[in-house]
């Protein structure tokens, strides 16, 4: 495997409107990014993956974009964009921008031009059908929002697809300009020094939607080889896409060498085994031995093949600590715990911001209290379907994106010390405990021990590159695995549980290892015989 800058490099996340406000309207923005600069870089990340900060109406908070080419006001100025991606690059730190070409905003010059007569030079930039002869929409296609994906047009006589929110429609990829018109403005980021593009929902660009087929449509391969050639192709930048139906064998179709498509995908096998039949508004419990079978499949599927993105939780996600660690008595050792394991998998490691510091989900009492456009179209669905309050509100507090989305916590300052404003969304209460000051003044503090692990990652090629090795796979409170290169081997070992464990590795313990990182301070001198406590981690060089 051609080695590659982003193999070694770890990416942390921005949500630029909970990340910090610089100015006290209570949105983030962009200076505010800029001000915490040398707090990513003392953690060591190297590249920032920023969500969208385009010109927008906000309806989907950014990713309904109305420009590509200017800067939402409330996040700042193209100025401030230039002064962001040069200060950055200063301090070794590569700006990522998250790109959506699935969809524009119904907002953006293009869909304002399509709408105006059926024979606009613009109206096959998007798709549009006839109804039915009873009115109706063209199908029963249903948007990933809720509700029909089929929007009316009373001007034109037609529907209009939109597979996310009615202010949100589809681009038409079967369409030569539209192509064109993408890759000039993707040509246009690259020329301002950016390190990257995150592709959102790329998987949905090749639909064919007469034929049923929205995601990983035949035409989808070979839409992304054409941008990847017209792109940034031979420009060694990041791309990484959103695929949420991504096998195994898909993804090496995207991030194989020489397939000239992109660095890696985001797969979300792992995630969607807490969603009920794939329904993430019916929350189920973690089963760690199938959550290790998908992360264990993945990490040996793509040993040679392609690069695996690694991470538990985004701005589209609840935080990991409250999904898959403990958010109460444990959550500092379980937070390090979650840390551990992932970011020793082969693959490139991404932070959410805020999980450096343990942030929680957020328990909104009433509905008002969240903004997401997803979370409030889904309660209206579901509660006229005869679902309770009480059940869908507790669905919004285990899985709303709202948990992703309440400001970073910085200090214990009024608002977390997000915004000297009233914030945009309301601040998590926890706010007074749970943040960047009080951790890193802690002799337990877990943004330290994400500095440290991104460390050892840079000292041990084992981690970037090493085979991995699976341990008690049947084991359903602990994770365990060998990384193993060349004169290096790793040991990772972790509970995930709230209970003490017994356990037997089933390795020849050698006659000299020493602890590299740790969570705990129990003892790992026979690896035959551990007593595990709640949540205990560590890496060990046999």
């Amino acid at each position: 495997m051609e080695k590659r800058w982003w193999h070694n490099s770890v990416v942390y996340q921005i949500y630029p409107r909970s990340f910090c406000d610089s100015n006290g309207d209570g949105i983030g923005d962009l200076n505010g990014i800029r001000s915490k600069l040398d707090y990513l870089a003392e953690l060591g990340v190297d590249v920032i993956w920023l969500s969208p900060v385009y010109q927008s109406p906000m309806d989907d908070n950014g990713y309904d974009i109305s420009d590509y080419k200017a800067i939402a006001p409330e996040f700042g100025t193209m100025e401030d964009m230039e002064a962001l991606l040069a200060e950055a690059k200063e301090k070794g730190i590569k700006i990522v921008m998250d790109l959506v070409v699935n969809h524009t905003s119904d907002e953006h010059e293009w869909f304002k031009r399509a709408c105006e007569s059926r024979t606009s030079p613009y109206r096959d930039y998007y798709v549009w059908r006839d109804a039915k002869p009873d009115g109706s929409a063209p199908s029963d296609l249903g948007s990933i929002f809720g509700g029909s994906a089929w929007e009316w047009h009373e001007l034109t006589q037609q529907y209009y697809l939109h597979l996310f929110s009615k202010k949100q429609p589809d681009l038409n990829w079967e369409n030569p300009k539209v192509h064109d018109e993408v890759h000039a403005m993707m040509n246009w980021w690259i020329d301002r020094g950016i390190g990257g593009f995150r592709l959102d929902v790329i998987d949905l660009i090749g639909k064919e939607i007469d034929n049923g087929i929205t995601g990983n449509g035949p035409r989808l391969h070979p839409l992304l080889k054409q941008m990847n050639n017209a792109t940034f192709g031979d420009k060694d930048l990041l791309t990484v896409g959103e695929t949420w139906d991504a096998t195994p064998e898909i993804a090496k179709l995207y991030s194989a060498e020489g397939r000239e498509e992109l660095s890696m995908v985001f797969q979300f096998e792992h995630i969607t085994l807490t969603w009920t039949n794939g329904d993430k508004w019916k929350p189920a419990a973690l089963d760690l031995k199938a959550f290790k079978q998908v992360l264990t499949k993945w990490q040996l599927e793509l040993k040679e093949t392609g690069w695996n993105s690694l991470f538990w939780n985004n701005h589209d996600l609840p935080r990991a600590v409250s999904k898959y660690g403990n958010d109460g008595q444990h959550r500092v050792k379980s937070a390090k715990m979650l840390a551990t394991v992932l970011h020793c998998l082969k693959g490139t490691p991404y932070i959410y911001q805020g999980e450096e510091i343990g942030m929680t989900n957020v328990k909104f009492d009433h509905l008002e209290q969240y903004k997401d456009i997803e979370t409030l179209n889904f309660y209206k669905v579901r509660t006229e379907a005869g679902v309770s309050h009480e059940e869908m509100m507790a669905a919004l507090a285990e899985n709303s994106r709202d948990n992703a989305r309440t400001p970073m916590q910085w200090s214990n300052e009024a608002n977390a010390g997000f915004s000297t404003g009233e914030p945009w969304i309301e601040v998590n209460p926890n706010y007074t405990a749970v943040n960047t000051e009080l951790d890193r003044a802690s002799d337990e503090s877990i943004y330290e021990y994400y500095k440290a692990l991104i460390a050892l990652r840079r000292e041990y090629e084992a981690v970037v590159y090493g085979d991995f090795t699976p341990l008690v796979e049947e084991h359903d409170k602990v994770f365990a695995y060998l990384r193993q290169r060349g004169e290096q081997t790793l040991l990772v070992v972790a509970n995930f549980s709230d209970e003490s464990v017994d356990i037997d590795l089933g390795i020849e313990t050698p006659d000299k290892h020493s602890t590299l990182l740790s969570n705990t301070n129990i003892d790992f001198s026979d690896l035959n015989h551990l007593s595990l406590q709640p949540y205990d981690a560590a890496v060990l060089r046999l």
